[in-house]
């Protein structure tokens, strides 16, 4: 299997480059969707394009019998080395690294959920279909698929062809700190529906200098039409799109969409 190389240079700071979200919260909006569209709870659940593990752990800190997937050796790297130090999980969760257009399971689960629009790299045509039919195939009747995704609206007015700047510490193995800056230059194309991320990334050394790494990121835009359209291809059932981890309704502003969809069997 080819590993997924677009997060080589950012995998060991991902996680405070995006030290902003509320896990926690998110679990709870899950736990909120199992317990409206479900009649008991799941007991093992699929954290699709895991990433380093932030949900895969929460998950697992609540009970839950995780799997974390995700197609990049540096991510799920970072993830394991995680997952190592916790102390409040009774059972580690299993990290696979496996393609989410087309990952093998052992058998099926309870749930999947796939977080931070990881199916806005699904760039290709087809993929979104390949990725719902493995999903359709690895979960158990009537179960639940809760993933987001960024909406056109984020993509023409927040991406676009904006730069950003993100600033950080980091506090490095010995305790010290260094300064780490990510430069994010967007180029979005309409015609395409592609957007390209062009991340620079500035780590500082113990003696003052910076260590830049580079990398291309490519994320498509999907209506909200199209995600329904493939979710029904798949034989899922299309169950809720909302703006936030309270349910409130998606608008013309939306900059993420949180959707629940049930496989149909």
């Amino acid at each position: 299997m080819t590993a997924y190389d677009g997060y080589n240079a950012i995998a060991r700071v991902y996680d405070r480059l995006n030290a902003e979200l509320d896990y926690g919260a998110w679990a709870d909006f899950f736990e909120a969707c199992f317990d409206r569209y479900l009649p008991v709870r799941p007991e093992l659940v699929l954290d699709l394009a895991c990433g380093t593990g932030s949900m895969t752990l929460e998950l697992a800190r609540r009970g839950y019998d995780m799997i974390g997937a995700d197609g990049s050796e540096d991510m799920l790297s970072e993830a394991m080395m995680r997952a190592a130090l916790e102390e409040q999980i009774e059972k580690p969760p299993l990290f696979i690294l496996q393609d989410m257009r087309r990952f093998e399971l052992y058998g099926t689960v309870g749930a999947v959920t796939c977080c931070l629009d990881s199916l806005n790299y699904l760039i290709g045509e087809g993929d979104l279909d390949a990725c719902f039919a493995c999903v359709h195939n690895y979960l158990d009747p009537n179960g639940l698929f809760l993933f987001d995704m960024n909406t056109p609206y984020r993509f023409r007015t927040v991406y676009g062809d904006n730069a950003y700047i993100l600033e950080d510490e980091l506090v490095n193995e010995d305790g010290n700190k260094s300064e780490i800056y990510c430069g994010w230059q967007n180029a979005y194309d309409p015609e395409t529906q592609l957007c390209r991320f062009y991340l620079s990334l500035f780590e500082q050394n113990a003696d003052g200098t910076f260590v830049r790494s580079d990398e291309v990121q490519t994320e498509r835009c999907y209506s909200l039409e199209e995600i329904k359209e493939a979710l029904a291809r798949a034989n899922m059932e299309f169950l809720g799109v909302w703006a936030g981890y309270d349910f409130a309704p998606a608008e013309e502003n939306t900059e993420r969409w949180y959707f629940a969809a049930r496989a149909i069997k």
